[in-house]
């Protein structure tokens, strides 16, 4: 695709054959007592999403790596932080290859809980 521009590890487009798959809810900064974790700290908000994130794939039968869209939002108008927040999710030790189908990333006003800072929306293909 040498018409559209180099990615950050990203593709362009991700092609799933028919079967099964898994549409997540957005995957945000909470404990299991629905508490926002790191109040004002985009940095921990990034690590407890992640780890809903990779709950909730494990819970679909699903792995970082069956991930064939990912959507981040992010509280900021800064495209260094936007952009730092995909890059901090798309390098997570466990969460990174579910970074690296189709992908998504955007600075938005306002998020569903009070102090919300990021949210992730994934969809996985199932075997």
């Amino acid at each position: 695709m040498s018409e559209l521009h180099p990615t950050g590890g990203y593709d362009h487009v991700t092609i799933v054959e028919a079967g099964r798959l898994a549409f997540l809810a957005g995957q945000c900064p909470v404990d299991a007592h629905e508490q926002v974790v790191g109040v004002g700290d985009l940095g921990a908000q990034i690590e407890q999403t992640a780890a809903n994130c990779l709950a909730a794939l494990a819970a679909a039968g699903a792995r970082p790596e069956d991930v064939v869209r990912s959507v981040v939002y992010v509280v900021s108008s800064e495209s260094s932080v936007v952009g730092g927040a995909w890059h901090r999710l798309a390098e997570h030790p466990a969460l990174g290859p579910a970074f690296k189908a189709a992908s998504t990333v955007t600075g938005v006003t306002a998020l569903g809980y009070p102090d919300q800072l990021v949210e992730v929306d994934l969809i996985a293909k199932l075997d």
